[in-house]
C-alpha cells in the first residue's frame, strides 16, 4: 500500500495570521487542498495529515475528504521538527508500504510529478529516495550529498551546513519515499543534536544509508512545484504561478482569455471551446459555462451553470443556472437558485433571487423578481417589484405564459397571474389576475388647474 504523510502541523508566524499556515488560499482553495488533490490524484491510497497549531480548524475543513488526522503534541517539553511530526503516525505504517512525507504548505506539487517519483522509487529498488531540485540559489534548502554511485548519503540542512556544502546546488524539497519498516526503525534513532535542537526527518537519509540501505534522489522536472509558503509574499507568487496554469490549461482547450494576466479562474471552473472571457472576470466554485459564450469586464460567477451562447456583462451570478442563449447585464444580479431559460434578458440593475424564468422572458431594466415563478415569452417592465416578504414568511408570485407587467408594478405574494395576463403600469396587484385580463389599480388622477400660480410658484423668465 502507498501511504502519505503530510505534514501540516505548522504555526506559519511569518504568515501573521490567527488562520492555520495550509488553511490559506490561492486560486480558492487551501494550500494543503493541492497537496492532498496531488497525492490522490497519484493514487496514493491512504492519506494521513499531521495536525498541530490550528489543528480542529484544519479537521472541520476537510471533514468530508478520505483523510486520516494525528495530532502533534504542542508544549515546552516537545521537540518538534519534521521528525517529530512523522512519529505520530508511526502506528499507521505497515512494513510493506510505501510512505510518501509530503509538505502541506507546497501546493504546486502535481499529482504527475508524485507518479514519477514514486515509480522511479519502485523501479530502482530503492529503500528511500528523496525528491530534489537543482538551484541557482540554494540559500535556505537543505543540501543533498552524494557518494561516488550517486546515490544520497546525506542531507545537510543549511543551518547545519559547512560554507563548502554550502555550495553545493542540489536542495531537499522536504518529499521523500521510504520503505514503512525502514522509516519506523529509522524514526526510533533521530536525535536532536543540530541547531534547532529538533528531530529531523532528513536525518533517516543518513540512518539509512549507514546501515548500507540504498538512497536514491529523484531531481524534479520543474523545481517551481516545491515552492513552499510561508509569508504572503510567497503565497501570492503561488497564487500568480497555479493561475497560469489555470488559465493556460483553457486556453489549450480553446477558451479565449483576451488577458489571462487579469483574468481569474479557479480550478474547478469547466469553459466550453470559442467562448471568449474579457480582463477583470472572476469565476469561482464549481462554475461551468458552456460553449460560444461571452463574459465581459467586471463579471463575478460562482457556482453556477452557464449554458452555450450566453452574453454575461458585469454581473454578480452566484449558485443559478442560465439558459442557452441568454444576457445577462450589465450590473444585473442573480442571487442564489435563479434559474433562467433560454434567450432570457436580464437587464441593467435587475436582481433575481430564487425565481424560474421561462424562455424568452424579459427584464430590461431596475426590477426585483424574488421567489417567483415566471412563464414564457413574458416582459417585466422598468421597476416592477416582486413584493415577496411580508415581514414574516417568504411568498411566491407565480406569472403565466405571455403576460405582461406594466412599468412601476408591484406584484404583493402570494399571488398568480395567469396566461396573456396584462398588468397596467404603476399598479399594485394583490389579487389573483385572471387569463387574458387587464389589471388596474392606482388612485384616481386629478389635476387642478391653476394650482402653481395660486401658490405663488410660478417664476418669471
Amino acid at each position: 500500500m502507498d501511504i502519505a504523510i503530510v505534514l501540516a502541523a505548522g504555526e506559519g508566524t511569518r504568515m501573521r495570521s490567527k488562520r492555520p499556515k495550509v488553511l490559506h488560499r490561492i486560486c480558492g482553495m487551501t494550500l494543503l487542498d493541492y497537496v492532498l488533490d496531488a497525492s490522490i490524484g497519484a493514487k496514493i491510497e491512504k492519506n494521513i495529515v499531521i495536525t498541530g497549531h490550528g489543528g480542529e480548524k484544519v479537521k472541520k475543513h476537510f471533514k468530508d475528504k478520505p483523510i486520516i488526522f494525528k495530532d502533534q503534541p504542542i508544549g515546552e517539553d516537545v521537540p518538534y521538527g519534521t521528525g517529530f511530526a512523522v512519529m505520530q503516525a508511526e502506528d499507521m505504517i505497515e512494513d510493506d508500504s510505501t510512505v510518501v512525507i509530503l509538505c502541506g504548505d507546497t501546493p504546486l506539487i502535481t499529482a504527475d510529478t508524485l507518479k514519477k517519483f514514486v515509480a522511479y522509487h519502485k523501479e530502482g529498488q530503492y529503500h528511500g529516495t528523496v525528491l530534489t531540485a537543482l538551484l541557482d540559489e540554494p540559500a535556505g534548502y537543505g543540501r543533498i550529498k552524494r557518494d561516488k554511485k550517486g546515490n544520497i548519503s546525506k542531507i545537510v540542512e543549511d543551518k547545519d551546513a559547512s560554507e563548502e556544502e554550502k555550495e553545493i546546488n542540489e536542495i531537499n524539497s522536504g518529499i521523500f519515499c521510504f520503505n514503512g519498516r525502514l522509516l519506523k526503525g529509522a524514526l526510533k534513532k533521530l536525535d536532536d543534536n543540530n541547531a534547532q535542537n529538533e528531530l529531523y526527518i532528513t536525518d533517516v537519509v543518513e540512518i539509512l544509508n549507514r546501515e548500507g540501505y540504498k538512497i536514491g534522489g529523484y531531481i524534479i522536472e520543474d523545481s517551481i512545484e516545491i515552492y513552499g509558503v510561508n509569508s504572503r509574499n510567497q503565497l501570492a507568487f503561488c497564487e500568480k504561478v497555479m493561475r497560469e496554469r489555470i488559465n493556460k490549461a483553457h486556453m489549450e482547450k480553446g477558451v479565449t482569455l483576451i488577458d489571462p494576466s487579469a483574468t481569474y479562474i479557479e480550478p474547478k471552473v469547466i469553459i466550453g471551446a470559442d467562448t471568449t472571457i474579457y480582463p477583470g472576470v472572476v469565476l469561482e466554485g464549481n462554475t461551468s459555462i458552456g460553449r460560444d459564450c461571452v463574459i465581459r469586464t467586471g463579471t463575478r460567477i460562482v457556482d453556477s451553470k452557464i449554458e452555450d451562447g450566453v452574453v454575461v456583462e458585469s454581473s454578480l451570478i452566484e449558485a443559478s443556472k442560465v439558459g442557452q442563449g441568454s444576457n445577462i447585464g450589465p450590473n444585473a444580479h442573480l442571487r442564489p437558485d435563479s434559474r433562467l431559460g433560454k434567450n432570457v434578458k436580464i437587464g441593467n440593475f435587475v436582481e433575481v433571487k430564487n425565481a424560474t424564468i421561462g424562455d424568452n422572458t424579459k427584464a430590461g431594466h431596475l426590477a426585483y423578481v424574488g421567489d417567483a415563478i415566471v412563464g414564457r415569452n413574458v416582459n417585466i417592465g422598468c421597476g416592477v417589484i416582486f413584493a415577496n416578504y411580508d415581514g414574516v414568511n417568504k411568498h411566491v408570485v407565480t406569472v403565466g405564459d405571455n403576460a405582461f407587467v406594466g412599468s412601476n408594478s408591484n406584484l404583493v405574494a402570494p399571488l398568480k397571474v395567469n396566461d396573456y395576463a396584462y398588468i397596467a403600469a404603476g399598479s399594485t396587484i394583490t389579487k389573483e389576475v385572471e387569463k387574458g385580463a387587464l389589471a388596474i389599480e392606482r388612485g384616481t388622477q386629478v389635476n387642478k388647474e391653476g394650482w402653481v400660480e395660486k401658490r405663488g410658484l410660478k417664476k418669471n423668465n
